[in-house]
């Protein structure tokens, strides 16, 4: 499966810190192989201060077609593109830019829309379920209008950043009509609980919520890829939870991201449902 590099190869990067636990390099690199596209994806670990220096630098690349952006960076490289997506307009964040021949860079975030593909793929539809999500940033912002906006009846946001979390409510209240405040990140009584925050990457880290509090039988997503699975997830498993760990996500988010850079990609023979509220924030182009 090594990419076969000539000087006419097309790049794909994915930028962010840290980057250890990134699946996106291996998934794309299988897909051009397998569509013998010459095309490479590789990571770019570039931190919080150094975002500018990569623009700059990336913007003079010729053979640049896109890049995958993932934390720190999701609401700071908004700055740095030509035009948003409306997926990107509605979150304020973005996770993928398509690097058009013409040298415009459109960015696009599909971290929410993935989110819930991979909820319907796994049977853990968030229709008509009382959700609470912990965590306001990039990813959780896309989460949170994705969810509320495939028909759950109410979304509960938790953030340490309390300011963040009221105004993504609100945000996503009056975008989507559904029932959504600002809370603690209890899970007493809640259907869904996500975890959209890095916790769990570490071994050190705290729990997201108190798994004592997670309702037996609800369900448990946790989007972080590894440890797999994630402690969060094995808590809620002895407690009698249904658990999906960041695989589904990612490669829900991946399908979306592929389709809008070009490429088609179907993980395991999956496919984009036809249904109103998967496609609602995937206007024409």
């Amino acid at each position: 499966m090594m990419p076969h590099v000539t000087g006419t190869t097309r790049l794909y990067g994915l930028v962010g810190d840290p980057l250890a636990t990134a699946k996106s390099p291996e998934l794309l690199n299988r897909l051009f192989f397998e569509q013998r596209a010459d095309a490479v994806c590789i990571p770019f670990v570039v931190k919080d201060d150094g975002l500018p220096a990569f623009v700059t630098g990336a913007r003079a690349l010729g053979n640049l077609s896109g890049v995958l952006v993932t934390m720190p960076h999701k609401q700071r490289m908004l700055a740095f593109v030509d035009e948003l997506h409306p997926t990107a307009r509605q979150v304020g964040a973005l996770n993928v830019i398509r690097c058009d021949k013409d040298g415009r860079w459109v960015g696009a975030i599909f971290d929410g829309l993935g989110c819930v593909l991979g909820m319907q793929w796994e049977g853990n539809h968030p229709a008509n379920k009382s959700v609470l999500l912990v965590g306001a940033g990039g990813a959780g912002r896309a989460i949170a209008f994705a969810v509320a906006s495939a028909g759950a009846r109410a979304l509960t946001i938790f953030d340490v950043d309390e300011r963040r979390a009221d105004e993504l409510a609100t945000s996503v209240a009056a975008a989507t009509g559904c029932s959504t405040r600002s809370g603690p990140p209890d899970a007493d009584g809640f259907e869904i609980v996500i975890n959209a925050t890095p916790l769990g990457m570490n071994a050190t880290d705290a729990m997201p919520v108190d798994p004592e509090r997670l309702e037996p039988g609800s369900v448990v997503v946790d989007i972080i890829n590894a440890p797999e699975p994630t402690p969060l997830c094995r808590a809620a498993h002895a407690r009698g939870c249904r658990t999906q760990g960041g695989r589904p996500m990612h490669e829900g988010q991946a399908l979306h991201a592929l389709r809008f850079l070009g490429f088609d990609y179907r993980p395991d023979g999956k496919s984009l449902p036809d249904a109103p509220e998967t496609t609602q924030l995937w206007p024409s182009q």
